[in-house]
């Protein structure tokens, strides 16, 4: 299940938006590969030694290392370039998304009217949004997550597939790269054998991943949720696009309304770094609760963590807190997922936490893993 998949839900761009959306590509590569990189070096041959003049000691945390490094000419035009490039980024979608807003709109009720549906879609009128997600426009990415035009709105799905293909792109993944393939073999390493007969997918955003379990388990009953509903109404079509399966809801991943053990595979994909310590806590504790016996949860994400790290390494990774609308990148790079896992009733040896191997054009992408006994 390749990334870069077709479908009729994609907007379809026209030359220069295409041309535009390739520069950004080009600009993050640029950015990302070529100068990010000797940031290292000017902070050890350039701002260290200025620092050290005025203060008498080098840096020696992050504050103080921000507060040099943003003292400093070249780390303040590529801060700035960073942000341009991400901010160009969604304009460059936002012009074929919204141009093409009605045809989306109606190819959506098209894919998903009763007589031809195969998945299903659950909307709940009086759900609030959490606070988390609805405060900012979380990696800037355009009316954020939770975006909802009316009139069957699909532009926040769109939004996010078709600038999130970019942003990866933009940091170096390759087009066949998906962490729901990673996912699926490390259960086939991990779990042979095992063969879900339900799943449920938390955060599921667009359905990028909630698409390949239902094609790689076609016996199973696979259900998706999200809180944004122009986010799930374009998943529903999306998967529909795709001839599969999937029951998406509105719900919070902290507080699900399934009854107990309803599930045999719990995932989430790139979930963690987008919520509090609390909703994460709560989302393992509700991946505990739904599964059945000899049941599996994996929750993946980005190999982000402070462990081990230098201070100026934690400062460096930390840009996406301060400049990128990613409210809890920092604290999910400062969680220890081993003690979350066993805060959710999960027993030591029924947890396995790390990265996976990383496969050609793709990062060594993490996981926490917890299990029922059968």
């Amino acid at each position: 299940m390749v990334r870069s998949i077709r479908h009729d839900m994609l907007p379809q761009a026209t030359a220069d938006e295409a041309s535009r959306q390739q520069f950004s590509v080009a600009f993050k590569q640029a950015l990302n590969r070529g100068l990010r990189p000797s940031l290292g070096t000017v902070f050890e041959t350039v701002v260290t030694p200025e620092w050290q003049k005025t203060h008498g000691h080098a840096p020696t945390n992050r504050e103080e290392i921000r507060e040099a490094m943003h003292a400093n000419p070249t780390y303040r035009s590529w801060s700035s370039l960073a942000r341009a490039a991400q901010e160009q980024m969604w304009v460059a979608v936002s012009d074929s998304i919204f141009r093409e807003r009605e045809r989306l709109a109606a190819k959506a009720r098209e894919l998903t009217a009763p007589e031809r549906r195969r998945g299903s879609l659950t909307l709940d009128p009086d759900f609030v949004p959490p606070r988390g997600v609805t405060a900012v426009d979380i990696h800037l990415q355009t009316g954020g997550y939770a975006m909802d035009l009316g009139g069957g709105d699909v532009c926040a799905g769109a939004m996010y597939e078709c600038g999130g293909n970019l942003y990866a792109f933009g940091q170096g993944l390759g087009k066949n790269d998906s962490k729901a393939a990673h996912v699926q073999r490390f259960i086939a390493e991990r779990f042979p054998g095992f063969k879900p007969q339900r799943i449920l997918d938390m955060g599921c955003s667009a359905g990028s991943a909630s698409v390949p379990y239902a094609m790689a388990f076609p016996d199973a009953e696979v259900h998706a949720i999200d809180v944004g509903s122009g986010m799930l109404r374009y998943a529903h079509a999306r998967a529909e696009a795709l001839g599969v399966a999937v029951h998406f809801h509105q719900m919070d991943c902290a507080a699900t309304t399934f009854p107990d053990r309803s599930f045999d595979l719990v995932v989430s994909h790139n979930a963690m770094h987008e919520i509090s310590d609390a909703t994460r806590l709560g989302m393992l504790r509700e991946s505990r609760r739904l599964l059945r016996p000899g049941g599996v949860c994996i929750h993946q994400d980005v190999p982000l963590t402070f462990r081990g790290k230098t201070e100026f390494q934690k400062f460096d990774l930390g840009w996406d807190s301060h400049s990128n609308n990613e409210p809890f990148w920092e604290v999910y790079a400062n969680a220890d997922l081993v003690v979350d896992m066993k805060a959710a009733g999960f027993p030591t040896e029924n947890t396995w936490v790390g990265n996976l191997p990383a496969a050609p054009g793709s990062l060594p992408w993490f996981v926490a893993c917890g299990w029922m006994p059968a």
